[in-house]
């Protein structure tokens, strides 16, 4: 991501020096943050701001993402940015995808990683088509009723491993390996994830839709 080019391009928005992160999770705070940072934005987290939680009841990461930034930019009067994002196998159908977050949940387990990642891993067990990517769809919302909000999306390629390394990261981080960086996500730099997740790929696509409009 070129730093300079984008900061100069958002620097023309001035409605957008100030946005509300439409998410409550503690990983995708820090992350953004460092991204959002390195343009000069202010992210302010919604739950600073006493913003409940959206419902995300649709089945595709679009719709989801698009509820979450106007639900925030109602309640608070900002422009509001929100992502939807998870993990994607291939060889479960595009599974856990928009219900990576509580994967284990809908089988009658507990709402966490570890139960998610070990329902995943028992899935795969006996399969050997590991192949998975992270996808992440962005909205920004300028207000709450935007008629032509900005979405974006990235993917990060990989595939799924049976045991878990690193300390880093959150979510299916510690299993998604990364062969082109011979670690998975969960033993990289957080510098190092940062500029080439697909939060990463989904934000250089934004800040040029941001930069074509200035």
């Amino acid at each position: 991501m070129n730093d300079r080019r984008d900061g100069a391009a958002l620097s023309m928005q001035p409605a957008l020096h100030k946005i509300v992160l439409a998410s409550n999770n503690a990983g995708k705070l820090r992350e953004f943050a460092a991204l959002f940072g390195k343009a000069g934005i202010e992210l302010i987290p919604q739950g600073a701001l006493n913003v409940t939680e959206a419902e995300e009841p649709h089945p595709t990461f679009v719709e989801n993402a698009l509820a979450k930034a106007r639900h925030a930019s109602k309640l608070t009067g900002l422009p509001a940015i929100a992502d939807d994002s998870g993990l994607c196998v291939r060889a479960l159908r595009g599974a856990p995808g928009v219900y990576s977050a509580r994967y284990a949940q809908l089988a009658g387990g507990e709402k966490s990683d570890a139960a998610n990642n070990a329902r995943l891993v028992e899935q795969l067990k006996n399969v050997d088509d590991r192949r998975a990517y992270y996808f992440c769809v962005l909205a920004l919302v300028r207000h709450a009723d935007d008629p032509e909000p900005l979405i974006a999306e990235g993917r990060w390629h990989g595939e799924m491993l049976g045991a878990p390394r690193g300390a880093n990261g959150f979510g299916y981080d510690p299993y998604f390996y990364l062969p082109a960086l011979s670690a998975t996500a969960a033993e990289l730099d957080p510098a190092v994830k940062n500029a080439s997740s697909h939060r990463a790929i989904a934000l250089q696509q934004l800040f040029a839709r941001l930069k074509e409009e200035a």
